[in-house]
């Protein structure tokens, strides 16, 4: 994206603007140079989710809190919205690949989608491209149907409100959906491109209504509200652990990688053994008092649980380890992936990629937070449509658009295709005939995917990464909707409002689907089964559930199953993805999670004087 003349100027300009806002509470977070033997909680993750667990229990000064990172700090270049794809296959990123595909990710290197996750703190909410997306009240409505009591739409919307500082004036004093004064700063970009009007206005012709996606009704078209703070990146670790650095009682240790969580013989969760630094740092052992907390992600978190003995008790004992408690953790995994429409400009207009590779977009941003390095990645447009295979009426759709000022070929060849894991072949015959040539995509998101993988232990090593089956695509509808969301896509590039910039749909065949009649439903299968876009929102890999569900990890309060004083916090709980992004719901459970926490030992103190309360003999129903 940036080209090498300017790249080299952003670390110095963007520490002075650092600098220059001087905010005594926005500075890195401060590590712990010692770990103490024992604590109240541990919390093993510090990323979107441990994030606001660590930071909101660590409120209460009578309590002690460990925050285990695997990552190191944020850097100035991840604090630059415009530069997210550049961070990923970075050290900050865990750089995972799915298993070989034949149902999707074809057009990629060995048929293997890349699967970026983050690994610093505030974890991929630190990498990732900062959209502001609830999801849908039914999602949630649909979890406490499921017998997740406390989890319906009316239950979290308080927690979404909580966490929230809305910019946008309009917004924020809609009290009934928005909130202001939380930690996290949501707003609108400062800048965008002459197209992302147009996008919005596209969806008008067509019938849409410009509104709030996050309010009332979610089907729409919106210029996207992100987590930003005055034009820079507003990452989970920025809004809750830098206000926190100064706690004594919260300490956080980087480059902490947790290897096994410690059980005695009650099957209760008693601490964790980690790896920090050097070899005489390997294999520590620090004590929990009350609880550990799992806020990992959906790859970690189900990784570190059977390594600990908590997961299928056959697939444990393939790799000599002893079950502790039989439970379908690593299965249900789910994740949002997409098609995508490109299409070619020929009214030349002057797009976020091509306005990067000078000074003065570089200044703008480091002097002032504005100009085309405060996008959100690239992503300037968000809508959700209904196919036919939903019905409109209940506004619940199974589409959502991300309109993107480019495409894989913007940079001309240099990081984006290697992101995408592309294939030569690929790159070479399609993408680079885009090169210099304005145009823009537009990604249709599935949903509520059919589709379900899982992901699995190679062996008992914790340092060799996770088997990831991602199925994506492997049942017929999920590629059914995705087709039928690129039709309507087709209608939004082909609107009066497009043409009067001389949109049309980029023309050339996509290598490997040439044999088909081009634009006929056989080629658009083709060409999403090759160029399979995933979304990186991996979750449901620790499932909620009520114990009568089978397939549970995780109870209402999000306690493990068949064990005591473990819990789970982060995107591994959702039963069903939600329909949108999913760091403002990943927050909103962390949020919801430190509340209940926080209740469970308040009634436990208050019931047995010192706390010394069963941790089983609460339940849900006391929420």
């Amino acid at each position: 994206m940036t080209g090498p003349s300017t790249l080299w100027l952003l670390p110095a300009l963007a520490a002075f603007f650092s600098f220059y806002e001087g905010d005594s509470l926005d500075q890195p977070v401060a590590e712990a140079p010692a770990v103490l033997e024992e604590y109240d909680y541990i919390v093993v993750g510090g990323g979107s989710s441990g994030s606001v667990v660590a930071a909101r229990l660590s409120e209460d000064p009578e309590v002690t809190v460990l925050l285990l990172e695997a990552g190191g700090q944020e850097t100035e270049f991840s604090e630059v919205p415009g530069l997210a794809v550049y961070l990923q296959l970075s050290q900050m990123d865990w750089q995972y690949k799915a298993e070989p595909s034949t149902t999707s990710c074809l057009a990629m290197v060995s048929n293997r989608c890349n699967l970026p996750r983050g690994k610093v703190i505030g974890g991929s909410s630190s990498i990732n491209y900062m959209l502001y997306v609830r999801g849908n009240r039914q999602d949630y409505d649909l979890w406490e149907a499921q017998g997740n009591r406390g989890w319906g739409y009316d239950h979290v919307l308080p927690f979404f409100k909580y966490s929230e500082d809305n910019s946008n004036p309009t917004l924020a004093t809609n009290s009934d959906f928005h909130g202001s004064g939380g930690p996290l700063s949501v707003g609108e970009p400062p800048w965008r491109s002459p197209l992302a009007a147009a996008f919005v206005e596209a969806g008008v012709e067509l019938g849409y209504p410009a509104r709030d996606f996050n309010g009332a009704q979610q089907t729409g078209f919106m210029v996207p509200q992100g987590f930003l703070r005055r034009g820079s990146r507003c990452s989970n670790a920025r809004a809750y652990l830098r206000p926190a650095r100064r706690r004594p009682n919260l300490h956080t240790a980087l480059h902490a990688f947790a290897t096994r969580i410690l059980f005695d013989s009650a099957r209760r969760a008693y601490g964790v053994v980690f790896d920090r630094g050097g070899e005489e740092q390997r294999g520590q052992e620090v004590r929990a008092r009350r609880e550990v907390i799992l806020a990992a992600g959906a790859i970690n978190t189900p990784q570190l649980l059977m390594l600990s003995g908590v997961g299928p008790a056959q697939h444990l004992r393939r790799h000599n380890i002893s079950v502790v408690a039989d439970l379908a953790v690593g299965r249900n995994l789910q994740d949002h992936v997409a098609g995508t429409a490109i299409f070619t400009i020929e009214q030349p207009v002057s797009l976020l990629y091509s306005r990067l590779e000078n000074l003065p977009a570089v200044l703008k941003y480091s002097v002032f937070g504005s100009g085309p390095l405060t996008s959100l990645g690239g992503v300037e447009g968000v809508a959700f449509v209904s196919t036919r295979f939903t019905n409109a009426s209940r506004d619940w759709p199974d589409i959502e658009f991300h309109f993107v000022s480019g495409s894989h070929a913007s940079d001309g060849g240099s990081h984006l295709r290697h992101a995408l894991g592309l294939q030569e072949e690929y790159w070479t015959h399609y993408f680079s005939r885009l090169v210099d040539r304005d145009h823009f995509s537009i990604l249709a998101k599935l949903m509520r995917p059919r589709s379900r993988g899982v992901v699995e232990l190679r062996s008992d090593d914790p340092y060799e990464y996770p088997k990831i089956t991602t199925n994506f695509l492997s049942e017929r509808a999920d590629l059914m909707v995705i087709k039928e969301g690129l039709k309507i896509a087709r209608q939004v590039g082909d609107t009066q409002v497009f043409r009067e910039f001389g949109a049309r749909l980029f023309d050339l065949p996509l290598p490997g689907c040439e044999s088909f009649e081009w634009l006929s439903e056989a080629y658009w299968e083709c060409y999403i089964r090759h160029l399979t876009f995933t979304i990186y929102h991996y979750s449901g890999t620790a499932k909620m559930g009520p114990y009568w569900d089978p397939h549970a990890v995780v109870d209402p309060m999000l306690r493990v199953y068949g064990v005591q004083g473990l819990r789970v916090v982060d995107a591994s709980i959702f039963p069903t993805i939600p329909s949108g992004n999913t760091n403002a719901p990943v927050t909103m459970v962390a949020e919801k999670a430190a509340h209940m926490i926080k209740e469970y030992w308040a009634s436990a103190r208050t019931s047995a004087g010192d706390g010394a309360r069963p941790y089983t003999t609460l339940h849900s129903e006391e929420l």
